[in-house]
């Protein structure tokens, strides 16, 4: 069954960043106008908000982008109970806790990862496999081929936003299982961060011989 027009023009919006109603009408198959129509709902709803940008002369090109209650639709999981659980780790077992909380996280997530890459003999193959992991944990993952033989890879949503920004300790240990997870022979740099106020996650892969640039 497909999604309702609405929600896929906000997924949209979350996965591309704001755009026109001529690219979402291009993207969903239907026409700008039809799209102006469905954006003028979404903003009532408070979920979108228009951007006017200028591109040279002329007039300015107006996009829509996702507001806080836009992006609220797209959940953190659990957010309220983590941040709770965080915090009494921190209370009880003080910052030493944490970081064991913390790495003992990391060390079930690497050997899920590695488990389901078996067979995934190059570098490419598991850029594609990691992407398919995350997005199937909530990330609105996605990866491209880089003109330098590299590789990116973009999270479109966090859904542990909250947890992270309580706890940085959990943005470093996911670099450190992508780093573990594509072997000795990738770098791996983060290269936007939504909490450095991205509005994406997106790393920056290369082969270990020919680093990507940055």
């Amino acid at each position: 069954m497909s999604r309702p027009t609405d929600e896929r023009l906000l997924y949209l919006i979350k996965s591309r960043g704001p755009v026109t109603a001529r690219d979402a009408g291009a993207a969903l198959a239907m026409t700008p106008a039809g799209a102006q129509q469905w954006f003028a709902k979404l903003a009532e709803a408070g979920l979108v908000a228009p951007e006017d940008r200028r591109h040279g002369r002329g007039r300015p090109l107006r996009y829509w982008a996702l507001t806080e209650h836009g992006h609220r639709r797209f959940p953190d999981r659990h957010s309220d109970l983590t941040l709770d659980m965080l915090a009494s780790t921190r209370a009880v077992f003080g910052a030493d806790g944490l970081e064991r909380l913390i790495a003992h996280r990391e060390a079930q997530t690497l050997s899920k990862y590695e488990a389901a890459m078996a067979g995934c003999a190059t570098l490419q193959a598991r850029v594609a496999k990691l992407a398919a992991l995350r997005s199937a944990e909530g990330y609105m993952a996605d990866w491209q081929r880089t003109d330098d033989g590299g590789f990116v890879l973009v999270e479109n949503h966090c859904p542990i936003c909250a947890a992270a920004a309580a706890c940085q300790g959990l943005c470093r240990s996911e670099l450190a299982i992508f780093r573990a997870v594509l072997g000795p022979g990738a770098t791996v740099e983060r290269t936007e961060h939504v909490l450095d106020g991205a509005r994406r996650c997106a790393y920056a892969i290369g082969h270990a011989s020919q680093p990507a640039e940055v």
